[in-house]
């Protein structure tokens, strides 16, 4: 079987597990981005906090011709920044902190060595000091670095340095266990969740989210300016931790942020985290993707580490809808060869899947269907494993059937097919689920003839295959889209 796979055909999908692909210098070429798509990714990535809206409006667009040329429908995920903290410019762009030795951080936007010779940091944040206390960590550089807060002015923080290093101009803050009074949505991150909006992106990613109203604040945006974009929250604070069965319950979909989460955590509970995460959003029927460093060291060498093979496979048998490339795809020498590489893990490990039940799906109900949708969606995918069916199929006007089936996990490729363009992208991050463009969504007897004659024709399906239809019988058209499914038909190919 090719490594490659094009979702707009009929043919088995070689696997299951989204792809995200983050975009930048090393990809977002027109030759590239053909090249990604065809080599699996189901959604790119926009990085907000870097590049500005024309930029980013520049690599959509190429983004929307790489599909038009290959045919194969690919979402895309605009990241938003979030109340992201990070050094000012420091003097030659880098300095040394020594161990035991004294620091401070003050305002303003230029760092510099004071007149006693102490270091003085400045940081994005205006309010850091009247925030900060005596005894409070503050971790740079992903937290390889740390200072430990002694004294307070209104002028600075001075800070002793436990664990030394190299700091650079621009690099991350992190400030565990302090409590915050920054919001999520900055103005520009709002501004750019309106820019997403009218662009037509499928999915806006919520940095460092808390609560589930900020949640709610970011959706209120999107609908405001005309779009049905579904939020991704990303989970890398321990109030997230904290309020997950919350936030998850409002949010459209997760992202374990697992590099920021490592630093605001203790780095030994970041796979207990992301465990937790990945259960609580699998009862709640939400798409959640695994993020951070998961092929880091292909951003330089073709291989993966061993350990590296060993953290996708683990965070697919947790259950993970998607995995995310960042570095290795944005600034990467081998984009390419990195998202082949996460097909050949998925691969290996989704056999195992089979084996590893996950936690009940059925504790919640799939957003935007109703009770009958539901137990035909789970009916049928006990169905189509009882009987060793070739296909699933099912029209959807919204996605949330084709959902409600990624979530049973039935293993065998599943045809999602809609009238709707921007359906059609959603079920780009739904497990396991093919989104099939162009397909006559009017008539159940004219799609299940469609999908047959596609399948004959690339040697997917022969005689004696069986394929599961869901349909809706017997409905009318005013009725509300939760009611739309209520038929399994099971068609044998003679």
């Amino acid at each position: 079987m090719s490594q490659y796979r094009s979702t707009s055909t009929v043919a088995p999908r070689p696997s299951q597990t989204k792809i995200v692909a983050t975009l930048g210098p090393a990809s977002d070429s027109p030759e590239t981005l053909v090249e990604l798509i065809r080599a699996g990714v189901d959604v790119f990535r926009l990085n907000m906090a870097h590049g500005s809206q024309t930029s980013h409006g520049k690599t959509l667009k190429r983004i929307r011709e790489a599909v038009d040329q290959t045919d194969s429908p690919v979402a895309v995920l605009a990241d938003l920044a979030g109340p992201k903290m990070r050094l000012g410019t420091l003097p030659d762009d880098r300095m040394t902190l020594d161990a035991d030795s004294l620091v401070r951080l003050v305002r303003g936007t230029e760092s510099s060595i004071g007149e006693d010779g102490i270091p003085e940091l400045t940081t994005t944040y205006e309010p850091l000091i009247d925030e900060l206390r005596p005894g409070n960590r503050v971790l740079l550089v992903d937290g390889t670095v740390s200072i430990e807060v002694e004294q307070i002015t209104a002028d600075y923080a001075q800070c002793r340095v436990i664990q030394p290093g190299e700091i650079r101009t621009r690099q991350g803050v992190n400030l565990p266990g302090v409590d915050l009074s920054v919001r999520a949505l900055e103005p520009v991150d709002r501004d750019n969740a309106a820019w997403a909006a009218r662009n037509g992106i499928d999915f806006v990613g919520l940095s460092f989210v808390r609560r589930p109203d900020e949640i709610v604040e970011l959706q209120e945006i999107l609908r405001e300016n005309g779009s049905s974009a579904g939020v991704i929250a990303k989970i890398e604070k321990p109030e997230a931790l904290e309020n997950i069965e919350q936030i998850v319950q409002v949010t459209d979909g997760v992202m374990v942020a697992r590099g920021d989460l490592g630093v605001e955590i203790d780095i030994a509970q970041v796979v207990v985290a992301q465990k937790r995460i990945i259960d609580v959003c699998h009862r709640h029927h939400k798409p959640v993707i695994c993020a951070t460093q998961m092929l880091d060291s292909m951003q330089h060498s073709r291989l993966p580490t061993r350990a590296e093979v060993s953290d996708v496979s683990n965070a697919i048998l947790d259950g993970a809808d998607a995995c995310m490339l960042s570095g290795e795809t944005a600034i990467g020498d081998h984009p390419a060869q990195a998202v082949a590489m996460m097909h050949r893990i998925a691969l290996a490990a989704e056999p195992l899947c089979r084996n590893r039940p996950l936690a009940a799906a059925h504790d919640c109900m799939t957003e935007g269907v109703d009770s009958t949708t539901e137990a035909v969606a789970e009916s049928a995918s006990r169905l189509a494993k009882r009987i060793d069916a070739k296909l699933v199929i099912v029209s959807t006007r919204s996605g949330a059937t084709a959902l409600a089936l990624a979530k049973n996990r039935n293993y065998m490729p599943t045809i999602g097919a809609s009238d709707s363009e921007e359906t059609i992208r959603r079920m780009c991050l739904y497990w396991g689920v093919i989104p099939l463009r162009g397909a006559p969504t009017d008539s159940p007897f004219a799609l299940l003839t469609h999908v047959e004659t596609l399948g004959r024709q690339r040697g997917a399906l022969k005689p004696g295959d069986r394929i599961v239809l869901i349909t809706g019988f017997g409905m009318t058209p005013d009725l509300p889209p939760t009611s739309r499914h209520n038929t399994i038909t099971v068609h044998e190919i003679e």
